[in-house]
This record gives C-alpha cells, sequence and structure tokens, in this order.
C-alpha cells in the first residue's frame, strides 16, 4: 500500500509539473499573441498592406514651351520603355542576361542599373530601356514569362521640332544624375524622368516638371499585380509661353546660316521681350533626349564653331564702333565738349611716341560728333575719349546694361567687361594708362560685351532711356510695368538717336547701303569692326592684308546695332558676324533683314 501511495504522489507532483509547464507555454503563447494581435496588430497589419500593396509614382507631363502666339516649340510624345522592380528580383544577373538574349544592354547601362538600385534603395523601379520600337515592345511582352519582375511602362519623350532653331533658347532635357538626386524629391526617382541641363528647360524647371501621382496596385505573393486599387493622377507641369515669335526666329536661323558663326537678338524696346535669339551653328536638342551618343558629344565639343556655346549670351566680343554712342553720351552728360565743336582728323592720333590710327587711312579731315558718328572716326574717339576719362565710359556703359549681367531668364548669363582705374588696379596690379583710354574709347582693348548687351544698349537708346532688361517669358503680373529712367537727359539721348539714323540713312553714313528703303520702316544703327589680331607697324607700311587673305580666325569681327522704326522705336537688334570682317557690309544687310521681317510679322 505505502508503494502505491508513493507512486500515486510522484505521479500527481510529475502531473502539476508538466501541466503547469505547459499552462505556462499556453500563457506565453497566448501574451504572444496578445502582443502580436493586439498591441503590435497595426503595426503588423500595416507590413502586411505593404507587402500586397505596391505603390508607384506616376510621372507628370511636362508642361509644353510656346511660342509668344501658342505655337508649340517643345512637346510630349508618347514612347515605350522597360523596367524592372528590384523587390520582385531574385537574381538580377540573371535578369539581365535574360534581357540581353531579348534586347541588347549596353555594359554602361548594367553598370548604372546596379548603381541605381544599390543606392536608391527606395525606388519602385528602375529603368532597364527607353524608347522601345513597337516590335521591341511586342518581342518583350511575349517572353514576358522569362523575364519575371520587369514591366513595359507608357511614358513620355521631350521633342523639339524646330531642333537646331531653337537649341539655344530651349535647351534640352537630359537624365537625372546622382548631384540631381540631391534634391531628394519623389518624382527624381521615377524612372526614365527628365529634368532641364539647360537653357529655359533648366531656368524654368521647377514649373515645367509638374507634380508626381501616385498608384496603388494590388499584388500577390509572386509580385504580379492583382488590381489597381488607388489612382491620383500627376499633376501636369505648366505651360510656358515665351516672348519668342518661332517665324521670326526661323527667319533669324535662315539669315545667319550664310555665316560660319554668328550670333543675332531681337528685342521689344519698351518691354525688354525676346522676339528672335540665335546662336550659328546650333545643335539638335533631340541627340540629349535619351543620352547623346559619344561620337556626338565629341564631334558637338571639337567643332571649331562652337555649336554648343551660346554666343548672344555666353559670347564676349570687343564692341568695337558700336560702344562710340556710350562714349558720346558720357561726354554729352560730363558737358565735357560742344557736339559742334570739331577735330581734323588726318587718319591717325598722336599721344607721346605712339601713334593711333584711324580705320580711315587719308583721314577723314575736320569732323564734329554727328560726323564722327557718321563716318565712324576713330580719330575723333580717341580725342573724345582722353578727354572724358576711362571712369566716365565704365560710368555711362554701366547705366546701358554693359559690364554686367541683364538678369535674363536664361542660365549662365555672362557679364562681359567694361574696364576702370579701379578694376586695373584690382585685378592687374597696375595703374590705368591713358594710351588704354584711347583704345576703349573704340571699343577695343580690354573691352567686352554680349550681343545681348548691345541689343539692350541700343534698346535703351530708342527708348528714351529707360533701363529696360531682356526677358523670355513675362508673367501677367509684370506685363505693362515701366521701367525706370537711366537718368539721361532727353536731348542727349535724342542727338545720338539722330546721328544713329543718320548712319544709317544719310549718303555719308558707313551703313547707308544697309538702309531700310522704306521711310515707315526706316531703322538707325552702328556699324563695327572689331580686330581680333594685332596690326604691326611694319605691316602697316607694306600695307595692311584684306580679311579675305587671313585664315577665318584672324578676320575681323563684324558687328551692327539698331532699332525700327526710327518714328516710333519698337525693335532693337544686335548682330555680330564671328570673323566676318566689316560691320556695314557684312552684320548691316542681316539687321535691316530681321527688323524688316520684325515690323512685317509683328506690327509697329
Amino acid at each position: 500500500m505505502a508503494r502505491d501511495y508513493d507512486r500515486s504522489r510522484l505521479f500527481t507532483r510529475r502531473a502539476i509539473l508538466i501541466g503547469g509547464a505547459k499552462l505556462g507555454l499556453l500563457s506565453l503563447l497566448a501574451g504572444r499573441i496578445y502582443y502580436l494581435q493586439i498591441i503590435q496588430g497595426n503595426k503588423y497589419k500595416t507590413l502586411a498592406e505593404e507587402n500586397r500593396i505596391n505603390l508607384r509614382l506616376l510621372a507628370p507631363p511636362r508642361g509644353q514651351i510656346l511660342d509668344s502666339h501658342g505655337a508649340p516649340m517643345a512637346i510630349n510624345q508618347q514612347n515605350y520603355r522597360l523596367v524592372l522592380l528590384p523587390e520582385q528580383v531574385s537574381n538580377l544577373d540573371q535578369l539581365l542576361d535574360n534581357i540581353n538574349g531579348l534586347l541588347p544592354i549596353a555594359d554602361v547601362d548594367r553598370k548604372r542599373i546596379f548603381r541605381e538600385i544599390r543606392n536608391n534603395s527606395n525606388l519602385s523601379a528602375v529603368m532597364v530601356h527607353d524608347n522601345l520600337s513597337w516590335d521591341q515592345v511586342a518581342q518583350l511582352s511575349l517572353n514576358s514569362i522569362d523575364i519575371p519582375g520587369t514591366d513595359i511602362e507608357v511614358g513620355e519623350v521631350r521633342t523639339y521640332p524646330y531642333t537646331h532653331a531653337t537649341s539655344h533658347i530651349l535647351g534640352y532635357v537630359g537624365s537625372v544624375s546622382e548631384k540631381d538626386m540631391e534634391e531628394d524629391e519623389p518624382v527624381m526617382s521615377v524612372p526614365g524622368f527628365k529634368i532641364g541641363k539647360s537653357g529655359v528647360e533648366k531656368f524654368y524647371d521647377r514649373p515645367l516638371r509638374g507634380m508626381a501621382g501616385t498608384v496603388q496596385l494590388e499584388v500577390n505573393a509572386r509580385g504580379r499585380v492583382v488590381r489597381e486599387l488607388n489612382r491620383q493622377e500627376p499633376k501636369n507641369g505648366y505651360d510656358l509661353k515665351l516672348t519668342i515669335d518661332i517665324g521670326l526666329q526661323q527667319f533669324t536661323a535662315q539669315r545667319l546660316s550664310f555665316t560660319e558663326s554668328a550670333a543675332a537678338v531681337v528685342v521689344d524696346v519698351n518691354t525688354g521681350a525676346v522676339k528672335a535669339l540665335v546662336s550659328h551653328p546650333g545643335f539638335d536638342p533631340n541627340l540629349f533626349t535619351y543620352g547623346i551618343a559619344k561620337d556626338d558629344w565629341d564631334s558637338l565639343n571639337a567643332d571649331p564653331y562652337t555649336p554648343l556655346l551660346n554666343k548672344v549670351v555666353n559670347g564676349a566680343y570687343a564692341p568695337g564702333s558700336t560702344f562710340k554712342p556710350i562714349v558720346a553720351l558720357a561726354a554729352l552728360d560730363g558737358d565735357i565738349v560742344d557736339p559742334e565743336s570739331t577735330v581734323f582728323c588726318p587718319g591717325h592720333f598722336d599721344l607721346g611716341e605712339h601713334r593711333f590710327h584711324c580705320w580711315k587711312k587719308g583721314g577723314h579731315g575736320n569732323v564734329n560728333m554727328e560726323q564722327a558718328m557718321m563716318a565712324s572716326c576713330d580719330t575723333y574717339f580717341y580725342d573724345l575719349g582722353k578727354r572724358v576719362g576711362i571712369d566716365r565710359i565704365h560710368a555711362m556703359a554701366r547705366r546701358f546694361g554693359m559690364g554686367q549681367k541683364l538678369g535674363i531668364d536664361m542660365p549662365q548669363e555672362r557679364s562681359g567687361l567694361i574696364p576702370s582705374r579701379a578694376w586695373k588696379l584690382a585685378t592687374r596690379g597696375g595703374l590705368w594708362r591713358q594710351g588704354e583710354t584711347l583704345v576703349a574709347a573704340i571699343g577695343q582693348g580690354y573691352m567686352l560685351t554680349t550681343p545681348l548687351q548691345l541689343a539692350i544698349m541700343a534698346a535703351r537708346i530708342a527708348n528714351g532711356g529707360k533701363a529696360v532688361v531682356p526677358r523670355l517669358y513675362i508673367s501677367p503680373d509684370e506685363a505693362g510695368s515701366e521701367f525706370p529712367s537711366i537718368g539721361i537727359k532727353p536731348e542727349h539721348i535724342k542727338f545720338i538717336g539722330d546721328a544713329m539714323s543718320n548712319v544709317v540713312n544719310s549718303t555719308s553714313g558707313t551703313a547707308y547701303s544697309a538702309r531700310i528703303v522704306d521711310p515707315k520702316m526706316a531703322m538707325a544703327g552702328k556699324t563695327g569692326t572689331a580686330q581680333v589680331r594685332r596690326i604691326t607697324m611694319a605691316e602697316r607700311e607694306e600695307g595692311i592684308a584684306t580679311n579675305e587673305s587671313l585664315p577665318w580666325k584672324e578676320r575681323d569681327h563684324a558687328l551692327f546695332i539698331g532699332y525700327a522704326p526710327v518714328s516710333s522705336p519698337r525693335y532693337a537688334v544686335s548682330v555680330i558676324i564671328e570673323h566676318g570682317g566689316g560691320g556695314s557690309h557684312v552684320a548691316g544687310p542681316v539687321a535691316r533683314d530681321l527688323l524688316t521681317e520684325a515690323q512685317k510679322r509683328l506690327g509697329v
């Protein structure tokens, strides 16, 4: 009996221990279930939903760029692209090999795909190939079972219908770089998304981009889409209506096509609206949309006529005689000379032991300010520059927008250079010499201006001295706003305007052969020829070589500034023909044609 009793007690203790252990485990399990389902329920529900629901960004259509009449200059066209979804890919190497059997993948693209997945693990998709043809789309679709984790998306591609004619205004778009990704905008991660890289596309990139949309997709355990749960449509980019007249723009591009390298710009003298802006030669911005080929890039960079440089805003040239109105205004503003007093021009001007030559070897004889402007007499302006001084010349040039950025709505505008005593001391560590003033007075030496600055200079003369600034886009709030005066006496502006009219419309003017015959459209202007090489004394004695006999790079630049109509100025123009020779017979006729076309197309 005792033995049975002992066995019963032992069994009971074991049963209690086992039961207690089971109860403890059951309690632990219940507690864990309570923790997971009640306390952490929302968290794991969210995680489950994230595994079931795939959130993708939708690229917004980029805003169109239009001319002043609403004609599209930059548009979007439908295209197809192959993307992969990283979370659905187990073996990336194998997947890319399979795709390569259907659609060749370059080594550089393969490396890019790995890099984008590694550096941007939060991306919902990575682009494999853009701009697929319909045949390629069909082939990839038929073989989709062999390339799991990929998808074909319908997107848009930026297209520029006017190619070379608008390349320097519009610029181009390109793929998002690693540096661009620092902006940390979700839309930047959309496969195939493009941003502005130059020109207006870059300057107004933010409003043109729009805002990304989203789509929620339910997927199964294998990552295949079951259905679409929710969609928030993207917001289109802002359509940008420029001041450009595409007809005048094309006409300007065609008019410059006879040259190797040139630039021209037409602006409204009252509003600053840029009506045409052409840097020749141009380039095809469509080459950059998908990533320009190395051969094309090397060819553009090696071109001696610099097609990638926007010469209107980034080119820097000595203004030559187109700068003489500024020197004359500095003299008038300071009451330094009587415009009717004369200077005798024997063909040169002596300063100490140095002789400064006039462009006319035999000289112009006695000339006053107006006659000197009409004949572009260098000797008169040597004398005038000596009297005025470089600092007054510098100050007047600044009032007309030279030697500084004008604030046009384009990236990388160049400021040019209008020298002064302080500038030389600060940058060259030397004192200003009087001979340098004489050279500056005819727009040479250290002087550097952009064609845009020269056009604005002409516009400020034409509008009576208002500080108009150039714009490619004028918002409704800015329309009709008045520009402040630059503080020039009206009689001085009128005097210079009359002199510039005589440059073109008087038989004694240097640009008479380039005049507009119709008096209702008559233009005023100033010719300019800028030397790009030094002429030695020996060459002067033996006879200066003609431009035609020199290598292209050593020929003079031809320049012209002007405005029309003389009776009520509306448009100003600046033209430079690189290494084109004389401004009167090369640049002048181009300016005449542009001002004539502007008045015909846009009215007066």
